[in-house]
């Protein structure tokens, strides 16, 4: 097993929220098979941390669904349930959504005026790391102009299903991102709450799907 957690992509951190991401890695990547139990102890040496972090993120684990952890046992990798992927992006969706009816409600004046400066720039935008900074660059204009805390809350507590950069490994997902934060961007200019939020949610749906075909395709799901 030791053999299979080395690699060159390795990036060695200490937090919990990384050793999360690099167990979600090897799931992802068919390494750990569902029903395998987590080696523990091989991935702290692989990572370069105790065993502290890695508990911590095993614990995150398994409130994503990603692992089992039983009592004197140890923790096994989980076989994700479809509807629970469809779940996590509709929750994204409905969160998004109501951050943009709030800030069309209450955001100050003129907070859009990049929007469609982004909106035009993930249309020309192939690089997938630029892509994702725009999008976030995006997202956070909306979420920072609904000025609510608890949508921020919600917001960190949907840590992303995909381990790695969502539109390296979802190949279908920048165009759906490319046209769904388009149409936001337009109905916001037109002050338009209600019609940004379904647009929000709109494309939530649709990534939803295309996570669902890779981890079909990858063996992740049931």
């Amino acid at each position: 097993m030791s053999r299979r957690l080395s690699g060159d992509r390795l990036v060695r951190r200490s937090s919990g929220e990384d050793a999360a991401r690099y167990i979600q890695r090897l799931i992802f990547d068919g390494h750990l098979p569902p029903g395998e139990r987590v080696p523990q102890d091989e991935i702290a040496r692989a990572l370069g941390i105790s065993r502290i972090p890695v508990r911590e993120a095993l614990i995150a684990l398994e409130r994503g669904g990603w692992v089992t952890i039983e009592l004197h046992r140890g923790a096994f990798v989980s076989v994700l349930d479809e509807q629970a992927v469809r779940d996590h992006y509709e929750l994204y969706g409905i969160v998004f959504g109501l951050a943009a009816r709030r800030a069309v409600a209450r955001g100050p004046a003129g907070w859009h005026a990049g929007l469609p400066d982004l909106a035009a720039r993930l249309k020309e935008t192939r690089d997938h790391t630029r892509f994702h900074e725009l999008v976030l660059a995006f997202n956070s204009a909306v979420t920072t102009a609904a000025r609510s805390p608890r949508i921020d809350v919600a917001l960190r507590a949907l840590s992303g299903m995909v381990p790695g950069n969502f539109f390296e490994l979802v190949p279908a997902a920048m165009d759906v991102e490319r046209e769904g934060l388009a149409a936001v961007a337009a109905a916001v200019d037109e002050g338009d709450g209600e019609t940004a939020g379904a647009a929000y949610e709109q494309m939530m749906r649709r990534q939803a799907d295309n996570v669902v075909t890779v981890f079909r395709g990858r063996g992740v799901l049931q």
